[in-house]
């Protein structure tokens, strides 16, 4: 008898358990998600990793590109625009990028960071699954590496107090309205995250909107004294292959990191970066060894960035042969963009920035939108064409170019007549290490 009432007991235990699971199942569906700290962790890591990309990655990239005598001024723009970058992501461009305001700029409830910490209570408001001062801490470094992009098309012969005014200005107009277009997906869709744009990682956010900007500083400040007449060579390849495998090695927090979670995606965009960027370092060598007839080891290193910036905004949301197939291309086609499209364009872009960052970026995001589809091997959008895909991207394409060659524009030319963009003709030709800050790289 007592077995047979305590059977009965656990049928009804049973039967009570299936029926609370029934009902509590919608309203568990619908709570808030849990701190996960694996995600904080990769976070986090992600976080560092693109700041290995700037310092030194990038710095040391820019550096062995230029002569010794302007080693130090790359070092020190790439530096301190990176920094006075963070420091404006938190007063108030976190704020303006991801909040609630419009189609194209968010508001002020983040400015200086506000509500992401309580010191009365300890708690820290969520973004997804990670405390959203991580969020925003991944965020500033995307901000700041962007804008020391810049600094490589105007190398060599740029006013350093002119510099860091234009990228105040740049990065309050282009920066974070590009941004808060492209990723931000609150209440007030960014416009181009309404439009169904995909931008994984920064294709256009970062490097179609840093490359025309530098661009359009190559005209403005006009080229350097002796170029196309005298060898303005890199000064030490040694030290931009460094930054360059520094660059590499940081883009896997840079794009795994984009899928702010340590998961499938991440596990995706990791495997994409790695396979996209060496298909493209194997595309611009055997592409210049057919053209000029010499493999060469900067063409090695900057077909590693050029396959970097193709797979970007494609890294979580197409298929490893996809991130193939988009490295290959950005590999062959920036080959074409630093040379042919160069002298086409008639800008001295000195460490050409536009030529990979904004034609790889060109050529990413438009990629993406056709390996993007599920026929292809990518997760595909429910309900979207390869064509009606590819053409978001390229209106997401165009309106960043426009966009931010009105915004670069106008900030040259008001920190050209508030400072002269320019230094003097004898400071260019004795350096910018000694002459605007008084140092030399290296000792005789």
């Amino acid at each position: 008898m007592k077995t047979m009432h305590s059977s009965l007991f656990k049928a009804l235990g049973a039967g009570l358990a299936l029926v609370l699971a029934l009902f509590a199942g919608p309203a568990l569906a619908e709570e808030a998600p849990a701190l996960v700290g694996a995600d904080v962790a990769w976070l986090s890591t992600s976080t560092i990793l693109v700041l290995l990309m700037v310092v030194p990655g990038l710095a040391l990239f820019y550096g062995g590109l230029v002569r010794s005598k302007n080693m130090l001024s790359v070092l020190m723009q790439v530096l301190v625009v990176f920094s006075l970058i963070v420091v404006l992501w938190f007063i108030y461009g976190y704020s303006l990028a991801f909040t609630d305001g419009n189609a194209f700029f968010g508001g002020l409830d983040r400015l200086f960071l506000k509500g992401l910490f309580d010191a009365e209570t300890g708690a820290f408001p969520l973004s997804g699954t990670v405390p959203e001062m991580s969020f925003a801490a991944f965020q500033a470094t995307f901000a700041g590496i962007t804008c020391a992009l810049i600094v490589g098309a105007f190398a060599e012969r740029a006013r350093f107090s002119a510099v860091l005014l234009f990228m105040v200005l740049w990065f309050t107009f282009a920066y974070v309205p590009i941004a808060h277009m492209v990723w931000f997906g609150g209440e007030t869709q960014g416009f181009l995250f309404a439009r169904g744009a995909l931008d994984f990682a920064g294709g256009t956010v970062v490097h179609i909107n840093a490359g025309v900007a530098g661009l359009v500083g190559a005209y403005v400040i006009g080229k350097r004294i002796g170029f196309g007449k005298e060898a303005l060579s890199p000064h030490s390849l040694p030290m931009t292959m460094i930054g360059a495998s520094l660059l590499w090695v940081g883009w896997f927090g840079f794009n795994a990191g984009s899928a702010l979670t340590a998961g499938n995606v991440a596990a995706l965009a990791f495997m994409n970066t790695l396979i996209a960027t060496a298909g493209a370092v194997l595309a611009w060598v055997f592409t210049e060894w057919a053209v000029k007839g010499r493999p060469s080891m900067l063409g090695g290193a900057s077909g590693a960035v050029a396959g970097l910036v193709g797979v970007t905004p494609a890294a979580g949301v197409v298929g490893p042969v996809g991130a193939l197939v988009i490295g290959i291309a950005a590999g062959v086609i920036c080959v074409w963009g630093v040379n042919g499209l160069k002298r086409m364009l008639k800008a001295d872009d000195s460490l050409d920035v536009f030529g990979v960052h904004g034609v790889g970026g060109i050529v990413g995001a438009l990629l993406t939108g056709i390996f993007n589809a599920k026929v292809l091997g990518g997760p595909g959008v429910d309900g979207v064409t390869i064509m009606g895909q590819l053409w978001v991207q390229i209106e997401a394409v165009v309106i960043t170019i426009v966009w931010t060659t009105i915004v670069s524009l106008i900030a040259y030319k008001i920190a050209d007549a508030l400072l002269g963009l320019r230094v003097p003709e004898e400071e260019e030709r004795e350096g910018l290490d000694i002459t605007t800050h008084g140092e030399s790289a290296y000792h005789s």
